[in-house]
């Protein structure tokens, strides 16, 4: 008699209803989604820059504050849903918005760098502890003699854990640290 190969996804091999059931139970880790928010007033020169380094972002809202400018043609050119701001509504409430818990916050003149885009990256595809607060990020700042380093601030806020009353969430020097910079390249006006 010829040995017949049976292919394991067919109803026939020994093992197919274990294998089904295995499969039906066992879920993909879910990604980590990220939800961006900046906060804009007549930022149309350096807004595209930030909205173009967020691509590990799932979704980008930026929260106008009446610019005269171009700033939210801009926005929505990038993709980014645009928020109207309402006079005196806190602008960390604007978190509330988002789709996902886990917040990037960014200044409209600052841009995710290469090095912590990859951090980012590898921080999605990992599980996180949703009792975490966020995570500081380390700040290089262009002056006229080059790069300055900042203190590292929390950007990466879970807003079921923290709510915030400004652009950017309260210091946390406990928070851990993503490998990886912010670049501030402050508007020249």
């Amino acid at each position: 008699m010829e040995n017949l190969i049976i292919p394991l996804a067919s109803k026939q091999h020994p093992t197919y209803g274990l294998l089904r059931a295995v499969a039906e139970t066992s879920e993909p880790m879910a990604k980590t989604k990220i939800s961006a928010l900046i906060h804009t007033l007549d930022n149309e020169r350096s807004l595209g820059r930030a909205l173009d380094s967020l691509r590990q972002c799932d979704e980008c809202i930026v929260v106008d504050h009446g610019s005269r400018d171009d700033t939210v043609k801009v926005a929505k050119e990038h993709g980014a849903r645009v928020i109207n701001a309402v006079p005196g509504v806190n602008h960390g409430a604007y978190a509330q918005d988002a789709r996902n818990p886990w917040i990037l916050c960014l200044l409209p003149h600052e841009a995710v760098a290469e090095d912590l885009e990859a951090s980012l990256l590898e921080w999605t595809d990992a599980e996180q502890d949703a009792s975490q607060m966020g995570f500081n990020m380390a700040i290089r700042e262009q002056n006229g003699a080059g790069w300055k380093s900042l203190d590292p601030e929390l950007r990466l806020a879970n807003r079921k854990q923290i709510n915030w009353t400004g652009d950017l969430p309260p210091a946390n020097p406990k928070a851990p640290t993503l490998a990886g910079h912010i670049l501030r390249i402050p508007d020249e006006r």
